[in-house]
């Protein structure tokens, strides 16, 4: 599984792509802000987005909003230290499917990477009507 970083902060993508090597899940790419993680993104096709929600250029949610109209189908999980409901309720709206709260660990990402592959191999096994 492809992953796409997207967060501000140099240590949390450097601490995802550490927890992540040696995984099933291959880091791609790095972007240090919304607007070349959102290009990145276009670019790479990655099949998981980790995407800060506070970003100085571009919030999280934005970049959400604009990626899932453009890939619909990419799986974006919001990295974040937020828990202010209306902020979380706003990224579930845009299409967020699901969340790594900060501070976490590797558990805590690989099992919501895990999570959220389970949810999509359901859903492709599920017939069309």
């Amino acid at each position: 599984m492809n992953v796409l970083t997207i967060d501000d902060n140099e240590m949390t993508r450097t601490v995802l792509r550490a927890m992540l090597f040696g995984t099933a899940h291959h880091v791609c790419g790095e972007a240090a802000n919304g607007k070349a993680g959102y290009e990145l993104a276009l670019k790479l096709l990655p099949d998981v987005v980790l995407l800060d929600i506070l970003m100085p250029d571009l919030s999280g949610i934005d970049v959400l909003k604009q990626l899932k109209e453009v890939m619909p189908q990419v799986v974006v999980l919001m990295v974040t230290g937020e828990r202010d409901t209306d902020t979380l309720r706003q990224c579930v709206a845009a299409g967020a499917s699901g969340f790594i709260v900060k501070p976490f660990n590797a558990a805590t990402v690989l099992k919501a990477l895990a999570d959220v592959a389970l949810r999509a191999a359901g859903a492709a096994r599920k017939p069309a009507h």
